[in-house]
């Protein structure tokens, strides 16, 4: 008896304090934003952080109510910002370049083709081995290959290969340029991925001072800029780049009068 009593009890506490939370989470529930509403289910999921909040729906709040501006989520691209600026009633000018961008390695002067200063045998991270004389590298402005920018990247895009080469797989990157961030050399970069071109290097030394580090680096001859004029080519402080906005008719000839042979057919 004592028994079927004890079990009675604890039914008619449970329903009652059942109907108790149910009451509560009716009662005290928090309505949200019909824009949050809409805003939330559109974003990409990423919780990547770019766009300076916590998470996508963090961002979505804060644009709901005025807090953050639209256009601050790289995954989103420029899709997103138009059907959040639907939501939001405003009107957002198109920015003319709709154009799709990734991270990539500005540098491909891996062991085989670099100089080293000096063994490092540190903790295995990009920002760390940077405090000792500016990496192992004798080239500072390189690759220093020990995967920083894999550990932030929150899609597993970026990867090591046997070379040791850091290769970032472009239908992963999300365009969160968190690897862009954390990079201490400034070697990881935003491209345009459909740009048929690259030119893989990221040192402002001097040409003869390249060749004693690096036998891929750019040596600031100037033959991509001046013998071939259409190639989108431009030296700047002795350093090659290829401006993908700018006709480059001549990009095939230049890469391949290159002599160090920088310029990346991708």
């Amino acid at each position: 008896m004592n028994i079927l009593f004890a079990i009675l009890v604890v039914a008619v506490l449970g329903g009652l304090f059942g109907f108790g939370l149910s009451y509560a989470e009716k009662k005290l529930a928090i309505k949200k934003d019909p824009k949050v509403l809409a805003l939330e289910p559109i974003m990409p999921g990423a919780n990547c952080g770019v766009c300076g909040y916590a998470g996508c729906n963090a961002y979505a709040a804060a644009v709901a109510l005025g807090e953050a501006e639209i256009g601050l989520c790289s995954p989103g691209g420029p899709s997103l910002v138009a059907k959040m600026a639907e939501i939001m009633g405003k009107k957002i000018e198109a920015s003319g370049d709709n154009r799709r961008k990734v991270a990539h390695v500005m540098c491909k002067g891996n062991t085989e083709f670099t100089v080293k200063d000096y063994n490092y045998e540190g903790l295995l991270d990009c920002n760390a081995a940077s405090l000792l004389f500016a990496g192992d590298n004798n080239c500072k402005s390189g690759c220093m290959h020990l995967g920083s920018c894999i550990k932030v990247c929150p899609v597993g895009a970026i990867s090591k290969d046997k070379d040791g080469y850091i290769i970032v797989d472009e239908k992963l990157c999300i365009s969160c340029e968190k690897c862009v961030a954390i990079c201490p050399n400034g070697v990881m970069q935003m491209i345009y991925e459909d740009s048929e071109y690259v030119i893989d290097c990221n040192s402002h030394e001097p040409g003869g001072k390249v060749r004693k580090q690096c036998t891929v680096g750019c040596i600031g001859c100037k033959i991509c800029e001046t013998k071939y004029p259409e190639s989108g080519c431009k030296v700047d402080r002795f350093l090659s780049t290829f401006d993908q906005t700018l006709p480059h008719s001549q990009i095939a000839e230049a890469a391949q009068a290159c002599p160090t042979k920088i310029i990346i057919k991708r």
